[in-house]
C-alpha cells in the first residue's frame, strides 16, 4: 500500500513539474518567435513616423499613429472604467456586506460580462453608433473598450476587497465613521495593491484588444486631434498588415507585434512590482 502511495506521489510531482514548466516554455517560445520575426524590422523610424504614401504597398513610414492611438484609446477607457468600477466594487463590499445573495448575483453577472467575447461588445457599440448616427471615432472606441474592461476591473478589485476581514469595517463604523468613509479610508486603502493590479490588468486588456474596436474606432494614418476622428490601434495595424500579400508589409506587422508585446510585458511587470510595494501597507 505504501509503495503505491509513493508511486502515486511521484507521478503527481512529475505531472505538476511538467505542467508548471510547460507554461514557462510556451511563454518563452512565444516571445522567441515574436522577437525573431519582428526585431529585425523594428527601427526608430518605424516607431517614430506616421505611414506615408504607399505605406501598405511597401512604401516608407511607420506605426506611430497606431502606438499613440492605442494609448489614447486604452487610457481613456481605463479612466472611465475606474470611475465606474471602483465605486461599484466598494458598494458590493460595503453597502451589500450583509446581503450575500445579492452579492453573489452581482458577481455572477459581472463574471458573465467578463466572459462575453469582445467582438460582441464591438457589435453592440456599432449598433449604438448607427442608432445615434455616429461615425467610427476615438470616443466610440473608448466607450466600447470601457464597457469591455469595466467588469474586469470590478471583479479583480472585488476579489481583493472581499478578503479584507469584516471586523475592520465594523471597527471603523463603531468609531463613528460613515460607510463612505469606511469604504475609502479602510477598504480602498487596504485593497490598494489589488486596485493597482486590477487597473493594469484592465489597461492591458484594453490596449491589446482588436475585436471591440474593429467596427467602432475605425482606422487612420493620422493621430486624431479630436474625439470624433477615427483612430488606429496596434492590434488593428497588425491585423491589416499581416493580411497584406507584400512581405515587407507583413514584416512591419511583426515589428508592431514586438511593440505591443513590450507594452504588455511592461504592464505585467509593473503590476507585480507595484502590488508588492503597496502590499507592505496592508494591516494583517
Amino acid at each position: 500500500m505504501r509503495k503505491w502511495k509513493r508511486i502515486e506521489e511521484w507521478i503527481f510531482k512529475i505531472l505538476s513539474f511538467i505542467a508548471a514548466y510547460s507554461v514557462i516554455l510556451i511563454l518563452l517560445f512565444l516571445l522567441f518567435v515574436i522577437f525573431k520575426k519582428g526585431a529585425g524590422s523594428l527601427s526608430w523610424d518605424i516607431i517614430s513616423s506616421l505611414p506615408k504614401g504607399g505605406y501598405y504597398f511597401g512604401g516608407e513610414g511607420g506605426i506611430l499613429n497606431a502606438i499613440v492611438g492605442s494609448l489614447y484609446l486604452s487610457v481613456g477607457a481605463t479612466i472611465i472604467a475606474v470611475f465606474i468600477g471602483v465605486p461599484a466594487a466598494l458598494f458590493i463590499n460595503v453597502q451589500l456586506i450583509r446581503l450575500k445573495r445579492t452579492q453573489e448575483i452581482i458577481r455572477y453577472l459581472l463574471d458573465a460580462l467578463w466572459g462575453i467575447p469582445s467582438i460582441v461588445y464591438g457589435a453592440f457599440g456599432f449598433a449604438v453608433m448607427l442608432y445615434f448616427g455616429m461615425n467610427a471615432s476615438l470616443i466610440a472606441g473608448i466607450i466600447t473598450v470601457a464597457l469591455l474592461i469595466t467588469p474586469i476591473l470590478v471583479r479583480a478589485f472585488d476579489e481583493i476587497l472581499k478578503t479584507i476581514p469584516i471586523e475592520m469595517q465594523e471597527a471603523a463604523l463603531s468609531l463613528g465613521s460613515t460607510r463612505s468613509e469606511t469604504a475609502m479610508r479602510v477598504l480602498f486603502k487596504q485593497g490598494l495593491a489589488g486596485f493597482v493590479t486590477a487597473l493594469l490588468l484592465a489597461f492591458g486588456r484594453g490596449i491589446g484588444d482588436a475585436a471591440s474596436v474593429l467596427f467602432t474606432a475605425g482606422y487612420t494614418d493620422n493621430i486624431p486631434a479630436t474625439f470624433d476622428e477615427p483612430v488606429a490601434t496596434l492590434p488593428l495595424a497588425i491585423f491589416f498588415q499581416l493580411s497584406s500579400p507584400i512581405e515587407e508589409v507583413r514584416q512591419r506587422a511583426y515589428a508592431a507585434t514586438v511593440v505591443l508585446t513590450i507594452f504588455i510585458l511592461i504592464i505585467s511587470i509593473s503590476a507585480r512590482l507595484l502590488s508588492r510595494r503597496y502590499s507592505k501597507n496592508i494591516i494583517k
